[in-house]
């Protein structure tokens, strides 16, 4: 639940905002009342929605309703273009045409989301395409794995107009259906996204060719020369990595770039066929190369030089920091020596790097870091910052090797941690460090991408006398808990029709008989044995923070998680503890109190005695996130359970039938994960919504904290018999 209505007159819209939303509702119920008008009389003019039969009107009309939930400009809109739609889509079409302009409008606003509207032409003739084309929606996340299975730099997949890459991210085009069949244009994609992947690994950006190129009257046809003899270059280190996608390339160039190119690029095949060749071979061709026309390849994509630019100048600053930070670290760990006298001057020691700049183009592999001359095995994170240092710079400059000195920089500054959890929603859904989730629109049946944004931040831990005092007063029960739990952690199953075992399986005797006495042959298992299992539970704890939870409600919440943590510690299963709260859809948060990694100490008690209430109840967003969380975990069984006052709830947009069911879908796609989802709550209404969310045996209502580690024992027994 969220906190009082009476702050909704404050953060709702303002006066001027309520009266254009009056209009524009008064707009879209005249247009709809002179549709049903023209239904009775027959008028109206012939392109109009009059025109249509009952069937077509009642369809549109169900859509302006739809739309009109969301902005009643953009349901004027909808009915305005649906005539257009319905004569060059079915229904299916215009569906997704509709989603699509409202998923513009929820990114991009309502002068977005009308363009979409009207691009209905457009629109049809992409969904024809797609019909044998395939988009990249549909195997986004089957190329985004393929890529991360490549050497190199972890690489993002996104959707744009063109191919091409910023070194950090591979822009492919959103729907490919230049071939005649959807697994061609599969291996269209993959052959697009392996020569973007290329160019960061091999070298392409290293020489910084954005710049060279003004060098020449025409900077765009240099860097389009130099383009077409990276694709000869790259060609060549494909063909040796990944023979399998080479051969793919080779029958698209067939299919797709019948044209041959002029003989002088057929020249320099040799030169840049040799395995370490680098891209300052390509360059010493540009200027031979300049007045031949490039060859375009089908696969090759376009060089963005200003993309580029900006993303590694701050890649090179930020990792030119975190590297001599960790140096600095490493340095201090290696020279820890206990011996030495307190004020004496400690010796000179140095980094240096052996062969990493002798493989064959800045190979990593090459790459051996010697402190003091010796070898040392960096962290698993410092090894990705020198790959990716390489990657730039086809080694690693020297003046990375010197460790920041005492106060020249702040490990702090260059930790995801550092960034300030309110800058994710000052304007930007962007901001580094915070997640983007879908949201479900139960009136359009479908998702709003991309629509909340959450961010991860640590409970302020409080030292005061909540933990003692609650130990003290619960004393009697955590004893009795634990014994609860300590008899989960024992218990036993008996295996019957065992071929050996402590005891006579009767009833697999009785029928072992019979089967004798028929003249068939007698099994031999008829033995019984207990058999303790091997507990595999990963148990995630979602905990209200709302702002109703204000007062008893979260003093009985912190007292119910202290306690559990108590009782868990002795059954030895892996748990961690969120809380939940946000203000609007730009700033969902989640609380860490305990991570699954985290041991259960003084840190995580002082966090549940600082856990306050917040804002609202955003819970979807909060239930994705945990779900994919459990989903880091190694487990057979998991659990997300809820500790919870209320409905889902915030001050805009979420409140009833809308945030119930959005919960609900988020409840559906935790139990795909195999993640099974329980709620314990103290709402006496709960009997009104919980079974839809959760089902009729998947919450509980309970009055008194005291029950509820009993409640949780229960719930164990139950889910992990």
């Amino acid at each position: 639940m969220g906190q009082d209505t009476e702050n909704d007159s404050r953060l709702g819209t303002s006066p001027a905002q309520a009266l254009d939303q009056e209009a524009l509702e008064l707009r879209l119920e005249e247009h709809v009342d002179a549709v049903l008008s023209s239904r009775r009389t027959g008028a109206g003019p012939a392109e109009g929605l009059a025109a249509l039969d009952r069937d077509r009107q009642e369809f549109v009309l169900h859509w302006v309703s739809a739309l009109a939930g969301s902005n009643a400009e953009m349901a004027f809109q909808f009915a305005a273009f649906a005539p257009e739609a319905l004569r060059r889509m079915d229904r299916e079409g215009i569906e997704a045409w509709a989603i699509q302009a409202m998923d513009s409008f929820d990114r991009q606003g309502l002068m977005s989301g009308v363009a979409a509207l009207k691009r209905v032409e457009v629109f049809a003739r992409v969904r024809q395409a797609r019909l044998t084309g395939l988009s990249l929606d549909d195997v986004a996340g089957v190329l985004e794995n393929f890529v991360h299975g490549l050497s190199g730099r972890r690489l993002k997949i996104e959707a744009t107009d063109r191919a091409g890459t910023d070194t950090e991210t591979l822009f492919l085009p959103g729907l490919l259906s230049l071939m005649p069949r959807r697994e061609d244009n599969f291996r269209l994609y993959k052959s697009i996204a392996v020569h973007l992947w290329a160019q960061t690994r091999y070298g392409t950006w290293r020489i910084r060719p954005q710049d060279r190129v003004r060098a020449f009257p025409d900077p765009d046809r240099a860097l389009r020369v130099y383009h077409a003899l990276e694709v000869i270059r790259l060609d060549q280190r494909i063909a040796v990595e990944l023979p399998g996608v080479h051969r793919d390339m080779c029958l698209l160039r067939k299919s797709l770039d019948p044209t041959r190119p002029e003989p002088a690029w057929e020249d320099v095949v040799d030169m840049l066929s040799p395995q370490d060749t680098g891209p300052e071979v390509s360059w010493s061709l540009v200027a031979r190369l300049y007045d031949a026309e490039p060859p375009v390849c089908c696969y090759q994509g376009f060089l963005d030089g200003d993309a580029v630019t900006c993303v590694m100048d701050q890649r090179i600053s930020r990792e030119r920091r975190a590297f001599r930070v960790a140096m600095a670290k490493l340095g201090d760990e290696l020279t820890d020596d206990p011996d030495q006298a307190a004020g004496e001057e400690p010796p000179e020691h140095e980094f240096t790097l052996a062969h990493g700049d002798d493989g064959p183009d800045g190979e990593p592999a090459a790459m051996e870091l010697r402190f003091d001359d010796r070898p040392v095995e960096p962290p698993e994170e410092v090894r990705g910052l020198m790959n990716s240092i390489v990657l730039d710079f086809g080694g690693i400059p020297p003046e990375y090797l010197v460790p920041a000195g005492p106060g020249e920089y702040d490990a702090a500054a260059v930790s995801d941690d550092a960034l300030d959890p309110n800058d994710v929603w000052k304007g930007t859904y962007h901001e580094e460090g915070a997640w983007l989730y879908n949201e479900w629109d139960h009136d359009r049946r479908h998702y709003r991408k991309n629509w909340c944004v959450l961010r991860e931040r640590d409970v302020h831990p409080r030292h005061d006398e909540f933990v003692d005092a609650t130990l003290r007063k619960y004393g009697g029960l955590v004893k009795s808990v634990r014994r609860t739990f300590e008899a989960l952690r024992g218990e036993e199953r008996l295996l019957r029709r065992q071929p050996d075992g402590e005891d006579i399986d009767l009833d697999a005797l009785v029928t072992a008989y019979a089967d004798l006495s028929s003249g068939m042959e007698m099994t031999d298992r008829v033995f019984t044995k207990l058999h303790r299992d091997n507990r595999s539970i990963a148990v995630m704890f979602m905990v209200d923070m709302s702002g109703s939870t204000k007062g008893w409600i979260n003093d009985a919440e912190r007292e119910s998680l202290l306690l559990l943590c108590e009782a868990l510690e002795t059954l030895g299963d892996r748990y961690a503890i969120y809380g939940f709260s946000g203000m609007n859809r730009t700033r969902c948060e989640l609380f860490r109190i305990k991570r699954f990694d985290e041991p259960y100490g003084e840190l995580v008690r002082a966090r549940i005695s600082g856990i306050r209430p917040q804002d609202y109840t955003r819970m979807g967003v909060a239930i994705r996130h945990l779900t994919m969380r459990l989903g880091e975990v190694e487990a057979r069984t998991k659990l997300l359970i809820t500790l919870s006052d209320g409905k889902p709830d915030d001050y805009i947009g979420f409140r009833g039938k809308y945030g119930i069911e959005d919960t609900r879908q988020a409840l559906f796609e935790a139990r795909r994960e195999g993640i099974h989802p329980f709620c314990i709550t103290i709402d006496e209404q709960a009997g009104d919504y919980l079974p839809h969310m959760y089902g009729q045996v998947n919450y509980v209502v309970i009055d008194d904290v005291r029950k509820l580690p009993l409640k949780v024992s229960d719930i164990y027994r139950q889910l992990t018999a």
